[in-house]
C-alpha cells in the first residue's frame, strides 16, 4: 500500500527536523574539537569556527603532562566498567524472575519496585545511609545507590516476557535448570537489550558528577567529568599548566576544549559498535508487554 501525499509531507518534515537537530548537536562538538587542535594565535583572535587553523597537538600534550588527566581517565574507566558490570548483573537477576509467569509474588515485587520511581529517600537520608555503611570516599558510594535502574529493569523484564514460552518448555524437557536456561538461552537472545542498557548505564557512570562531589573527598579519586569541570572553572589551574611549559603558550580555551574532547571521545568511539542493537533493544522493550 502506497503512502499518501500527506504521509510523504509528514515524513519529509520529520526528516528535516531531525537533520536540523542532528546538526545543532554536531556543530558545537566540531567547534570544541577545532579549538583544541588549533594554534593559540588563531584561538585568541577568534578565527577558529568549525575547522582547525594551524593544526597543533600542543594543547593535548600540555594537558597530559601538566594535569591529572591520565589518573582521572583511569578512574572514569574503572568506575564505568565495574559499574556497568555490576548494574547489568543485578538488573538481569531482578528482571528474570519478574518475567516468569510461575513466580508467585511477581505482581507484588513489580509494584514495589515501580513505587521507587515515584518516591525516594532524598539526598540527606541517602548520604547518611552511605556514611553508616562506611562507603564515603569509595566508589561503592557511587555504585550502590544506582545499582539497579527501575526503568532499565522494566525494559529488560518486558524483553524477557517476549521470549517464546516454547523455548522454556523445550529447555525444561531437556532437563535445563533456571541458571542454565538464563545463561544459555535467555541472555544470548537478549543481546539487543543488553547492549542498550549497557549504554544507558555507561553514560550514567561516565558522566557521574554530583554524586562524585558528594561522596568522594580524595581528589586523586576524581573522575574525568569532575576534573574537566574544575579545569573549566579554575583560572589558577590554567596558569599552572601554562607555567609547566614555558616554551609554548597555550590559551586556556585550548586546554579546556582538549579536556572536553578527551572526556567525550571514549563514548563516541564505543557507541557505533552498539548502535545496531540500540534502537532494536529500546523499541522491543517499549512496545511489548
Amino acid at each position: 500500500m502506497g503512502r499518501t501525499s500527506g504521509e510523504k509531507w509528514f515524513n519529509g518534515a520529520v526528516a528535516v527536523l531531525l537533520f536540523i537537530a542532528g546538526v545543532s548537536c554536531l556543530l558545537p562538538l566540531l567547534h570544541v574539537a577545532s579549538v583544541s587542535l588549533s594554534d593559540p594565535h588563531y584561538v585568541r583572535s577568534g578565527a577558529v569556527t568549525l575547522w582547525p587553523r594551524g593544526w597543533t597537538l600542543e594543547s593535548y600534550s600540555l594537558l597530559f603532562k601538566g594535569s591529572k588527566i591520565v589518573s582521572a581517565l583511569k578512574n572514569s574507566v574503572i568506575l564505568t566498567v565495574v559499574g556497568v558490570l555490576l548494574s547489568m548483573l543485578f538488573t538481569t537477576l531482578a528482571a528474570y524472575p519478574l518475567s516468569r509467569n510461575y513466580f508467585y509474588f511477581r505482581r507484588f515485587f513489580t509494584l514495589a519496585i515501580v513505587f521507587t520511581m515515584l518516591f525516594s529517600g532524598g539526598l540527606i537520608p541517602t548520604y547518611l545511609v552511605i556514611k553508616q555503611l562506611g562507603l564515603i570516599n569509595t566508589y561503592g558510594a557511587l555504585w550502590l545507590p544506582g545499582l539497579i535502574s527501575t526503568f532499565n529493569m522494566l525494559i529488560m523484564r518486558t524483553y524477557f516476557d517476549g521470549i517464546p514460552e516454547e523455548l522454556d518448555d523445550a529447555a525444561r524437557m531437556d532437563g535445563c535448570g533456571e541458571w542454565r536456561y538464563l545463561i544459555q538461552v535467555v541472555l544470548p537472545l537478549s543481546l539487543p537489550v543488553i547492549a542498550t542498557l549497557s549504554v544507558f548505564y555507561a553514560v550514567g557512570y561516565w558522566n557521574a558528577f554530583f554524586s562524585v562531589l558528594i561522596y568522594i573527598n580524595d581528589t586523586s579519586k576524581y573522575n574525568l567529568t569532575v576534573l574537566v569541570q574544575q579545569m573549566i572553572q579554575s583560572q589558577s589551574l590554567m596558569q599552572e599548566l601554562n607555567a609547566s611549559d614555558m616554551q609554548t603558550f597555550i590559551t586556556p580555551e585550548g586546554i579546556k576544549t582538549a579536556g572536553i574532547v578527551v572526556m567525550v571521545l571514549p563514548l563516541l568511539a564505543v557507541y557505533p559498535f552498539l548502535q545496531k542493537y540500540f534502537v532494536k533493544g529500546v523499541m522491543i522493550g517499549a512496545v511489548k508487554g
